[in-house]
């Protein structure tokens, strides 16, 4: 390398160190301003000391974070099989054609026949497959009755609305 080299080395280095330096004191202009805006007097968390300060550092804190906040459950398969057999009809009430319920119910039976010939630890698997047409025979038992509730209730409401003639939606008819 010659001394020109050297000498603009030298110079690009000393104008980045400049760049920088005016970047801070650009970044801490815009805080003051903001800060006489009043754009930092409500923040959450104002006047509270800092969550977890002082405890120590645990590496998995995002995992138990994400837990906490999206409420997600973790239990050994027998145990959530025997949960996912308690709401089955609840789901599937929620499903509107017997196809999806079909396909519902046979797979619940499919992850109780694997988790059978799965080894795990936990407590034991005691929950069994479902009888797919004895379940569908009760869940289209249960749709006809929602829907006789849905037509008794469409029925009471209408009987119980007012009818006004001359009147269309609330609004009064022109007269010609």
């Amino acid at each position: 390398m010659d001394e020109r080299d050297e000498r603009d080395e030298k110079e690009a280095k000393a104008a980045a160190r400049a760049r920088i330096e005016q970047q801070q004191t650009w970044v801490d202009l815009q805080v003051r301003q903001a800060m006489e805006r009043g754009e930092f007097d409500d923040l959450p968390g104002a006047g509270k000391p800092l969550e977890g300060l002082g405890e120590t550092h645990d590496p998995d804190w995002w995992v138990k974070r994400l837990v906490e906040r999206e409420r997600i459950t973790v239990l050994p398969p027998a145990l959530q099989l025997r949960k996912d057999d308690t709401e089955l009809d609840a789901a599937l009430d929620r499903l509107a054609s017997e196809r999806e319920a079909r396909a519902f119910v046979e797979d619940f039976n499919a992850r109780v026949i694997r988790a059978r010939y799965t080894p795990v630890d936990g407590p034991p698997l005691i929950t069994l497959p479902r009888d797919v047409d004895a379940t569908l025979a009760a869940w289209h038992e249960r749709q006809a009755a929602a829907a006789e509730r849905r037509r008794a209730a469409q029925a009471l409401s209408a009987a119980a609305a007012p009818r006004r003639r001359g009147v269309l939606r609330g609004w009064p008819r022109r007269r010609r």
